[in-house]
């Protein structure tokens, strides 16, 4: 929460560094971390529904169903085969047992890590690897990295805008645009079209 008159801006990772970030996470052990921001990302869902997922829902099938806690709607998740490759390794690597057992469960095994927690470990990271990022980090963060991406790979088209808008249950693509920092940065643009 920011204070009265702040801004702060969550902003999103480069696809380079997320990829960086998430094989120097598993190289050093830090699966749960890894598996954090990979699944955010791939899913694009929010902390509130990540904490709620299961080995089970990503390793038991090519699609998940999860029922939004901030939207109540439904959404069917198409678990990406990358995705997929990395669950599958890290539950082989910490010798994960019950598939039925939450992904992020706190360290005394009775419920998820809480979002605060994860906003504090993600700062942290960040700062430990070496990340530079033109903004703040967040759980907002894998939702934006997943919105660039999308954009970037389909050359921002109006379509991947349409697709990103319904993905984040937003009401319109102006919303999408401000949320993924692409309006200001036309905004921006507006101003270094001006030369003499």
């Amino acid at each position: 929460m920011s204070l009265k008159g702040s801004t702060t801006t969550t902003t999103y990772l480069e696809w380079n560094d997320f990829i960086s970030l998430i094989t120097r996470l598993e190289k050093d052990e830090n699966y749960k971390f890894c598996l954090l921001i990979s699944i955010g990302v791939f899913t694009g869902l929010r902390i509130s529904d990540l904490l709620t997922l299961k080995y089970s829902d990503l390793l038991n099938s090519e699609t998940f169903y999860i029922r939004e806690k901030k939207t109540q709607k439904q959404r069917s998740i198409k678990v990406n085969k990358d995705l997929k490759d990395i669950v599958s390794r890290i539950v082989q690597k910490s010798k994960v047992n019950d598939l039925e057992q939450l992904i992020f469960i706190n360290k005394y095994g009775t419920k998820s890590i809480d979002k605060s927690y994860v906003n504090v470990k993600l700062k942290e990271i960040i700062k430990m690897y070496r990340i530079r990022l033109d903004g703040n980090v967040s759980t907002h963060t894998f939702r934006k990295t997943l919105g660039r991406r999308v954009m970037e790979v389909n050359n921002y088209s109006n379509e991947s805008l349409i697709l990103l808008m319904d993905l984040f249950g937003h009401s319109s693509m102006s919303i999408t645009k401000r949320y993924l920092g692409i309006r200001e940065q036309e905004i921006h643009n507006v101003y270094d079209s001006l030369t003499f």
